[in-house]
């Protein structure tokens, strides 16, 4: 968290005698640390408050002055809650998970009485955890502060920090790359204080140095600390551009705007994205994996489903934390695989999907990170307007069947994966059978092949892919009129992605 604008936000709060503060953060230390910092230089030359921390197991301690061992009576919430509405001299109170007993009247009672006292007497309560909704008769009473990231300053300090930490518990001084030390900075953004630390830390006691070689593993563990409980996670197998088959006019459109997101034309604007709709099977999903690999940036990848929760807000909260997520680890692309499945509404959905999509929405015309969006679509029946409005995505590209020359590609690259070299006359016959086929139909027709030489003991042959093909009835023609209706409406509302 980055602690100057906080701490100044909180000072002001401690001073006004504001009733309850909010801080929703996981790094508890750090949260304490700032409030002892904001109580203790409260603006206008004011005398400091006293502050306490409580927890369910530890009780009562006060932490501005040393007063010995916590205490043990106050640790159930009605009782310490009593003891804050009964004492004369307003305080600074920490108060860490309490939100487990928001359900008990008493404690909400107990709340709204501490809020609510005389000016003169009233003390503060800063509630700290990790996310925190607050009953809705105290929300009112309530300010929530925005806990935000360490700086590159904030960072580097804490890297250094570590590094001295180190060379002092083991005597030695350990080997420091200037050039690593600095990249490290850089891929430590997005992270709490603590986590800073800690990956600082074990990428010196690896090896005793702090070298080229820790980079990597430190980026690795970044994402996995901020996958967001899920929603988020790094893809670690991106797509190559020469997989890519057939999708030539996607994968120019990307190239050209790789220097504004791999720091090589900082003057220029970052991308905002792309939403590739098509027929099922088409390269959608692939293109979106290629992006990472075409612009030169990690691959993270939103489930955008799985945001969706039964209590009212937590989904929009899950959805925040994710895109916040993604913001501290740009530049990155964002891939959001069939997004109109998770933004469709229904009755049944108490108005979720409606509040995640206005999320969304926020964020798609807010952000000023260097995230590219890759989102791709199957039903553009399902997708509201809002969502594909210019602004919200640089290009709307159209995925289509695959024609011969594309088709001829595929059949090559499959068949070469599995052994299969193809002759030219092989090649045109396959292509010829495999009319109105995706490509992902020509690669299974092509791994259904592989089984069936193998059942019959022999090698894999253009005959037996051929006979695949002609056994197989592709989506084009199972379901023409959705696919020809999807033609239809994309025909002068997208750009061909071939």
């Amino acid at each position: 968290m980055h602690l100057e604008p906080t701490r100044d936000d909180l000072a002001a709060l401690v001073a006004s005698r504001t009733p309850i503060v909010v801080l929703e953060t996981e790094d508890e230390a750090d949260a304490v640390e700032l409030v002892l910092r904001a109580a203790s230089r409260p603006p206008g030359g004011r005398a400091p408050h006293p502050v306490f921390r409580w927890s369910v197991t530890d009780g009562l301690r006060r932490m501005d002055v040393d007063l010995g061992g916590s205490q043990l009576h106050n640790t159930e919430p009605p009782t310490l809650l009593r003891s804050i509405v009964d004492s004369l001299a307003p305080a600074v109170y920490v108060l860490l998970d309490l939100h487990p007993w928001f359900d008990d009247p008493v404690v909400v009672r107990l709340l709204k009485d501490a809020a609510q006292r005389p000016l003169a007497m009233r003390s503060t309560l800063v509630l700290v955890s990790h996310a925190l909704k607050l009953p809705r008769e105290v929300e009112h009473l309530a300010v929530r502060v925005p806990v935000t990231f360490p700086s590159p300053a904030e960072r580097a300090v804490i890297v250094d920090r570590t590094v001295a930490a180190w060379s002092n518990v083991t005597g030695r001084v350990p080997h420091v790359d200037p050039e690593a030390r600095e990249l490290l900075v850089q891929r430590l953004a997005g992270l709490s204080r603590s986590d800073v630390g800690r990956l600082a830390h074990g990428a010196i006691v690896n090896d005793g140095a702090l070298t080229a070689r820790d980079v990597p593993v430190v980026e690795r563990a970044r994402f996995e600390a901020l996958s967001a409980d899920g929603v988020l996670s790094y893809e670690y197998a991106t797509v190559a551009p020469g997989d890519v088959v057939g999708l030539d006019r996607v994968v120019r459109w990307m190239l050209l705007r790789r220097p504004a997101m791999d720091g090589s034309a900082p003057h220029l604007d970052a991308p905002r994205g792309v939403l590739l709709l098509g027929v099922q099977g088409c390269g959608k999903s692939l293109a979106a994996r290629a992006a990472a690999s075409i612009l030169g940036v990690p691959l993270l990848r939103l489930d955008l489903a799985g945001v969706h929760d039964k209590y009212v807000g937590e989904s929009e909260r899950r959805l925040r934390d994710a895109l916040a997520a993604a913001d501290a680890l740009a530049p990155c692309v964002l891939w959001v695989d069939e997004i109109e499945k998770a933004v469709a509404s229904s009755e049944s959905d108490g108005g979720s999907a409606r509040r995640v999509l206005g999320t969304l929405l926020t964020w798609l015309a807010d952000r000023s990170s260097r995230v590219f969006v890759a989102a791709t679509a199957n039903d553009i029946s399902a997708l509201p307007p809002e969502l594909v409005r210019k602004g919200r995505f640089d290009e709307m590209f159209f995925v289509d069947l695959p024609d011969d020359a594309a088709r001829a590609g595929l059949v090559r690259l499959h068949a070469g994966r599995r052994g299969l070299q193809l002759r030219d006359d092989e090649t045109d016959r396959l292509v010829a059978a495999s009319a109105g086929f995706s490509g992902a139909e020509v690669e299974q027709a092509v791994v259904a092949a592989t089984y069936a030489a193998h059942a019959h003991g022999r090698g894999l042959d253009a005959a037996t892919v051929l006979e695949e093909l002609r056994t197989t009835r592709p989506l084009a023609v199972v379901m023409a009129e959705r696919v020809a209706e999807l033609r239809a409406w994309a025909a002068t509302r997208t750009v061909p992605a071939r």
